[in-house]
């Protein structure tokens, strides 16, 4: 690999144009184009997190721009992959830190132009294609689920256009258990060679030979670029749509003071807070121009129907490095997207991961991060306790009041075998009776009617104690009532009881002289029986004599 300047010296010119699309409500794709890099990526991750991720991963590569160390090929490529690891932690930390960005992550495809050759580093489904001498080549792979089985024969590029898991990305940067190295690659560079690098919102909608017959048709960068963005949203892309034009051009006199120059752009998510990316460059940094076709898009022609005159371009804005700011009375925004910002000695901004003030920044932030943890724990643990002492307390307090309300009430119950005033409710909690015995009667419960012995195992409720006493005396007489009842049922039964044995001798007795006088009878009777005879001759006789008599 060359470590020396190329004999020919190929400068970058660049332009990107982001369009946030007809469905998405935000711009999730984030797009750098300078004088030595370009990048694109495409955010993944909710309303609020894909855009966060892009912007983040943008922020990581961005020092690469300046930091082309001597026209050392190789240790740019390792810084490319460098940046890149360092943004992946980067989207995970902030990920970890707040809990509405988890699962957030960003495709990234990044060419750095270092001393007549390219670094390539890519990671995910946004793409890059290099037009050279009129040929179009696709110089990315696509890192998803759709090229696996095209990949494997399953199914074939046409079909991958429709196909239903067409979105699912199998290597990503974020908060994602996937391998986050990216694809690193080194080619030469040629003078006319074209970069375009695009989401997956432009590529997944136009064919290949279209976008080759764009990239030849229009020379103007920002044209092209304009007019792919167009397209893919006249084609019917439902996703955001960024497209980055770059050209390699010769110098011919690389001394000469007039070269010329172009102020890095930014679009999409990132260009919505330019000032970290001005100060990691140290220079000026300006939003890329807007799609300028007020046609593209149903929402847009629906908006130009709607206005009688269509609203002028806005103007890009520029952002000026934290000197200048400071100059002007601006307050400096050092914010990197977690990657911080050091400005070295010699007034040199960089955010560079290799520095050595850089990683000990980052050193020192995470051991910051780390006590910040802690002390959030130990204030979450403080908390919890005394969250628990609060219920606790609350607890105690409503078990107070309770038994303090239970002792207002009294009942009438039994207390081992007789009736008993108790103050308090007849029930317990957890094995703890919340009543106690105050009064204890003479009264025996056996003594009492059924009913009044159910009554009394439930208990009988009052609100006053000395309700409960006019109760007891109640029951007392109650008792005396049926006691008088019960003893004057005994006197009835026992008088009737002597009656009955008079009549039961009586009617002994009659039943005994009657029985004797029916056996005397019986016996004549018999007797007069058994001598026939003479029976009829003794009332033969008694009637003669009777007859007798008369006679005399």
């Amino acid at each position: 690999m060359p470590n020396s300047v190329a004999s020919q010296t190929l400068f970058l010119y660049s332009t990107t144009v982001s369009d946030v699309g007809t469905v998405r409500s935000n711009n999730q794709d984030s797009a750098f184009a300078g004088e030595h890099l370009i990048a694109i990526c495409d955010g993944m991750g909710g309303h609020a997190g894909g855009d966060t991720a892009s912007t983040i991963a943008i922020r990581s590569l961005a020092h690469i721009e300046h930091d082309d160390v001597n026209g050392d090929v190789s240790t740019v490529a390792r810084m490319m992959e460098t940046s890149v690891m360092a943004a992946h932690d980067a989207i995970v930390g902030k990920a970890k830190r707040e809990r509405k960005l988890a699962g957030m992550g960003t495709t990234m495809t990044a060419v750095a132009l270092v001393a007549g050759y390219w670094v390539l580093a890519h990671i995910g489904d946004s793409r890059a294609y290099l037009l050279r001498d009129g040929r179009l080549t696709r110089m990315t792979q696509d890192h998803s689920y759709v090229q696996h089985l095209i990949d494997t024969g399953r199914i074939s590029p046409a079909e991958a256009r429709n196909h239903p898991q067409r979105n699912v990305v199998m290597r990503v940067l974020g908060d994602f258990d996937i391998d986050p190295h990216p694809d690193i690659a080194i080619r030469a560079a040629h003078p006319t060679d074209r970069w375009m690098l695009c989401s997956d919102g432009l590529c997944g909608v136009l064919e290949d030979s279209t976008i080759e017959q764009t990239l030849t048709a229009y020379s103007d960068q920002e044209e092209c670029a304009q007019q792919l963005v167009s397209m893919a949203l006249k084609a019917g892309s439902t996703d955001n749509v960024t497209a980055v034009i770059a050209d390699a051009t010769l110098a011919l006199d690389a001394d000469a003071f007039d070269l010329p120059h172009q102020t890095p752009l930014v679009a999409g998510a990132a260009s919505a807070s330019l000032e970290p990316i001005a100060d990691i460059l140290n220079e000026p940094v300006a939003t890329a121009p807007m799609l300028r076709d007020a046609n593209a898009s149903p929402a847009q022609r629906a908006a130009a129907l709607i206005q009688s005159q269509p609203a002028s371009q806005p103007s890009p804005r520029v952002a000026q490095p934290s000197a200048v700011r400071e100059e002007n009375g601006e307050r400096a925004n050092p914010d990197t997207g977690e990657i911080p910002v050091i400005q070295k000695r010699d007034g040199h901004v960089t955010d560079d991961p290799n520095d050595p003030d850089v990683a000990k920044a980052i050193h020192h932030e995470r051991q910051t991060q780390r006590k910040e943890t802690r002390k959030r724990g130990r204030r979450n643990r403080l908390i919890a306790i005394l969250i628990v002492i609060a219920a606790l307390a609350l607890a105690t307090g409503g078990a107070f009041g309770a038994y303090r309300w239970s002792q207002t009430k009294y009942f009438i119950g039994n207390a081992d075998g007789v009736v008993a005033v108790y103050q308090g409710v007849n029930t317990n909690v957890f094995g703890l009776a919340l009543s106690h015995e105050v009064k204890r009667t003479n009264i025996d419960i056996d003594s009492l009617p059924q009913a009044w012995r159910d009554q009394l195992q439930d208990g009988i409720t009052f609100n006053s104690y000395d309700e409960a006493i006019q109760h007891v005396q109640v029951i007392r007489q109650e008792k005396s009532n049926f006691n008088d009842n019960s003893n004057t049922s005994k006197s009835s039964g026992n008088a009737g009881n002597g009656t009955s044995d008079s009549s039961d001798s009586s009617d002994s007795s009659g039943s005994n002289g009657t029985d004797g006088d029916s056996s005397a009878g019986s016996s004549q009777t018999d007797g007069g029986t058994a001598d026939g005879t003479a029976g009829d001759t003794g009332t033969d006789a008694s009637s003669t004599g009777t007859d007798g008599g008369d006679a005399q």
